[in-house]
């Protein structure tokens, strides 16, 4: 009589293991919420391009005094349209458009804390408008500074070359209006919120509103 019985195929050891790997399990992290307008990107750097303004803007000033000084005598305008725009040589120991004319080596300093704070702002700046307007403001600044130190009567008490005559207007030259204009656009981005960074306040606003609710 035979001992061996039939292998039941019912037995637990031939069972397998259920497979549990293709669970997928679940996370009691809640998802992260991306702020309204927040961006993965960082903005460029936009130093270059205040550089490359600035630079334009003091050589186009540097070549229009030079032609002025050579071709244009003191006391005898030049008529472009009638006598209401002239280019006349006149020297301006004072501020844009002939003001403080007394305070000459005053405004050279002055020039010269402009200059090295646009630098410094220019370090970090990554809004193109920022750049553009800096970028006016230390060409204008440059182009008058370098008559402060290097016309006569002296280094910090130099004349400034003016040469453009409009109306009743002051007479004025390149870095002036240069000057005038960048200021102006600067005015303007603070005023609509546009920062150095190249971001607006109103969305860091916004981030900052939904982040709080997001935590709550």
């Amino acid at each position: 009589m035979s001992d061996d019985r039939p292998t039941d195929q019912n037995t637990p050891e031939n069972h397998e293991a259920p497979d549990v790997s293709t669970e997928e399990p679940t996370s009691s992290e809640p998802a992260t919420r991306q702020p309204v307008g927040a961006s993965n990107q960082v903005k460029p750097l936009r130093t270059r391009l205040l550089v490359v303004i600035a630079l334009v803007i003091l050589a186009f000033d540097l070549v229009t005094k030079i032609a002025v000084v050579k071709w244009i005598q003191p006391g005898k305008p030049v008529e472009l349209i009638g006598d209401v725009v002239t280019l006349r040589l006149v020297r301006n120991p004072g501020a844009a458009f002939s003001m403080a004319t007394g305070m000459t080596w005053l405004l050279t300093i002055v020039a010269v804390c402009v200059v090295i704070g646009v630098i410094r702002i220019g370090r970090t700046l990554r809004s193109p408008w920022w750049a553009l307007g800096l970028g006016l403001v230390l060409g204008g600044a440059l182009g008058n500074l370098i008559d402060r130190f290097f016309r006569a009567p002296g280094p910090l008490q130099g004349h400034v070359v003016d040469f453009v005559s409009v109306g009743w207007w002051p007479v004025f030259n390149v870095a002036d209006s240069s000057i005038v204009c960048g200021a102006i656009l600067l005015v303007v981005l603070s005023l609509f919120g546009f920062e150095p960074n190249g971001e607006r306040t109103h969305d860091k606003k916004a981030d900052a509103h939904v982040k709080s609710e997001g935590d709550a």
